[in-house]
Order: structure tokens, then sequence, then C-alpha cells
């Protein structure tokens, strides 16, 4: 445990906490600072100025990232009918309705993602407030409430993250694993930081955008300078 406080530490003392970073510097001392033993997530976290408890200042969404996560999502589909050859076909893990609903009642979690059909919605909701609390209930804001099964699974297999603002208006969200090239982060970086800057409500007021800083598992903070982010649209 000595040790890897040790090189925790080594690694904070390169950044620099009153300087911001610009995104290709903080990609570069991202892949630097981490010292874990593993290919550790990339993430950029957004502080928002945004006031949740206001409804269309709850932002919530999905972006597929160009480069991917570097992780292979598992995903479950509720569906029906011609709808269960659908998203077997195009790669779902696993399918069914009344089955996977009973197996996640008594505990069973082996999937990352859910998309289910409209019509699949009143049994899914009967494990609402399991899924809830776990950021695994589909929803229409992200594409995973959709009878286009196909689409969903393919976005998600390729790459698909969501990103939803807490009650103290910070979002998470993942953008590629240390081994990535830097080129490649960036890229993902600057897809999810077009989203949220097209997600401000026009009802926020003052800075929307307070701070935004890019981090690796267990590594140390570095800040950008938001200003200074050129989205090519």
């Amino acid at each position: 445990m000595a040790n890897k406080g040790k090189k925790l530490q080594d690694a904070a003392k390169l950044v620099d906490r009153s300087k911001l970073y610009s995104v290709a510097e903080a990609v570069e001392l991202a892949k630097k600072t981490s010292s874990v033993n593993f290919d550790a997530t990339v993430e950029v976290a957004f502080r928002l100025g945004i006031d949740t408890r206001k409804n269309d200042q709850q932002i919530r969404g999905a972006v597929v990232l160009p480069n991917g996560t570097g992780k292979t999502q598992r995903v479950l589909v509720f569906a029906k009918g011609e709808k269960v050859k659908e998203a077997e076909a195009a790669g779902a893990d696993f399918v069914g309705d009344a089955e996977y609903i009973n197996k996640i009642q008594q505990g069973w979690f082996d999937f990352d993602v859910i998309v289910a059909t409209p019509d699949m919605m009143g049994e899914v909701g009967k494990i609402g407030r399991v899924l809830g609390p776990k950021g695994l209930m589909p929803n229409p804001k992200t594409g995973t409430v959709t009878f286009d099964v196909t689409k969903a699974i393919e976005e998600i297999k390729a790459g698909k993250v969501e990103y939803r603002a807490d009650k103290t208006g910070i979002i998470h969200a993942p953008i590629g694993k240390v081994s990535f090239d830097e080129k490649k982060l960036e890229e993902n970086f600057l897809a999810v930081f077009d989203v949220v800057q097209k997600a401000k409500p026009s009802s926020a007021k003052g800075t929307y955008m307070k701070s935004v800083n890019v981090t690796t598992t267990m590594g140390p903070s570095i800040k950008i300078d938001a200003s200074s982010v050129k989205v090519n649209n």
C-alpha cells in the first residue's frame, strides 16, 4: 500500500494544479500520471452551472465515441415477437422478457446496458426500483427505449456512453483507456464536450461550464481550459 501511495504522490507532482491545460496537454499528462498496473479508464468530468431542481436543467443523454470506450458492453434487450430475432441478429448478449425480469429480481446483473422496446416498459417498470439506483433503467433520452433495437445495439457496441448531471450539476463520462493513443482520446473528449456544450439549457444563468477535468482511475485531476476547446462540426 505504501508503494502505491508513493506512486500516486509522484504522479500528482507532475500536475500543476494552478494551470489550465489544453486538451492535448491534459490527455498526454493523464497517460503519464496513470500509476496503476492495469489499463485504466480515462474520464472527463464537467462541473456545470445548472440548477438540477428545475426539470429543464436536468441534463441527460448519450453519445457514440468515435473511437469506442475500450470496453465491450454486454447488452440485455427486453423485447418480444419479431424484435427478439432482430435483437439477436444485431448482437445482443441476452434477449427476452419475463425470465430476465425474474432473474434480475433474484440478483442477476451480468450485463452493462439494457435496451427495451416501448411495449415492454410496463414490465420493465416493475424492476425500476432495482435498476434505477444502478443507472440501468432504459430511457428514451439515451436511445435505450426504442423499437429500432438494431440501431441501439450497434451504437452501444460501437462505444456509446450515457451521461447525466448529478444533483450537484456534475457529469462524469469515460473517454477511453490509457492504452489509447492521444489522438483517439482527444477525439473522444471532443465528442463528449460537444454534446454537453450543446445541452446547455436556455434558462441556465451565468457560467455554464464552471470546470472541466480529465483524470484516470486513481490518478490526479487535470484541469482543462474550456474556453480553448475547439470542436470541428
